[in-house]
């Protein structure tokens, strides 16, 4: 432990413990008496610390007598190399989430960091080459329009956006009052109450194709019931009816599946035969399907029915088009199988 630790560690002892014993900050310290007495001396001469030594109590707390001169306290930010790390990572995960938006606003922190990190005798110009964050099936969404939504959920104001249906591939035209932003699997989405559809929704930001921000305070929906409709299934995706997904995994696939938490309610069980069973709750089975197709061949569902029934139906649809068929020269497609 380095000094800039110990430093902060006597202090924080001090206003948890207001009085300490010397042999309670030796052993909290891991230093011998001569290294303590070096950091106290420090800390008064550089720090202005009111640290005494009581002797009724026999231990060190602070003066509470008014001092007169400089006031004492720490530096706002004293971090050890492995915390500096940690936040030019997360700063590095901000900056490639969103290129170009935090950049700016985070470059004083980075600097301070920077400065901290050679301190501590680490060479700044190899964090980078260090720090591998790797993302995928990220999906482009203009910068202006991520802009504008953060700035009317920060600011209680409700948008008025376009919105493009994936699956309907028909857009509409929304009146919403953001609540919050979630980053769900390397993308953003809007959670709020549409006020054209009189319910809790979740919109993409990228399927977003245009953003007004109105002078009208948002409606506030509470987190808790947020959750109970966002929250309360499998995934990103809502829905009415709660159902309860049974899926078996193979023996060789369960060594994995077995540190994955795929929902907060889960229920996982060793069978006898080796198989590795998941039990869990959905609304909604889109993003269900998706990911147990994923994991073929090596899950089978056993239940509910409907589910399995997709799962099958889109098991025969995919070999169906592996079996022979002619393709015309004008398709640009796999040659003909024979």
């Amino acid at each position: 432990m380095n000094r800039t630790l110990r430093v902060h560690k006597i202090d924080q002892l001090l206003h948890n413990r207001h009085h300490v014993a010397l042999q309670d900050f030796l052993d909290e310290l891991e230093v011998s008496l001569p290294t303590f007495k070096r950091d106290l001396e420090f800390m008064r001469l550089h720090l202005n610390a009111p640290i005494i030594y009581d002797r009724i109590l026999k231990a060190y707390r602070f003066d509470k007598q008014p001092v007169v001169g400089p006031r004492y306290e720490l530096p706002g930010l004293w971090l050890n190399a492995s915390e500096a790390h940690a936040l030019l990572t997360a700063n590095s995960l901000l900056e490639s989430i969103e290129p170009g938006l935090l950049g700016p606003h985070v470059a004083p922190l980075k600097s301070r960091l920077l400065s901290l990190l050679a301190l501590e005798g680490v060479d700044a110009s190899s964090v980078s080459s260090h720090l591998r964050l790797m993302q995928s099936l990220r999906r482009h969404m203009p910068v202006k329009h991520f802009q504008q939504v953060a700035r009317a959920t920060l600011d209680g104001l409700r948008l008025r956006i376009s919105h493009f249906n994936r699956n309907t591939g028909e857009t509409t035209n929304r009146e919403i009052s953001p609540q919050r932003l979630s980053y769900y699997r390397e993308n953003w989405y809007v959670d709020g109450w549409c006020h054209t559809r009189s319910g809790i929704r979740s919109f993409a930001v990228d399927a977003i194709q245009s953003v007004d921000i109105l002078t009208t305070p948002v409606e506030v929906v509470s987190p808790a019931m947020l959750d109970e409709v966002l929250g309360g299934g499998y995934g990103i995706f809502n829905g009415t009816k709660t159902q309860w997904a049974v899926l078996d995994f193979s023996p060789q696939r369960a060594q994995w599946i077995s540190r994955i938490v795929w929902h907060e309610q889960q229920k996982a069980t060793w069978l006898d035969t080796g198989w590795y069973r998941v039990e869990f709750p959905y609304n909604d089975d889109r993003e269900l399907l998706n990911d147990i197709l994923s994991h073929t061949p090596d899950v089978v569902v056993q239940g509910p029915p409907e589910l399995k029934a997709k799962v099958v139906e889109a098991h025969r649809q995919a070999l169906a088009r592996y079996q022979p068929v002619s393709y015309s020269s004008d398709n640009l497609a796999l040659p003909t199988r024979s």
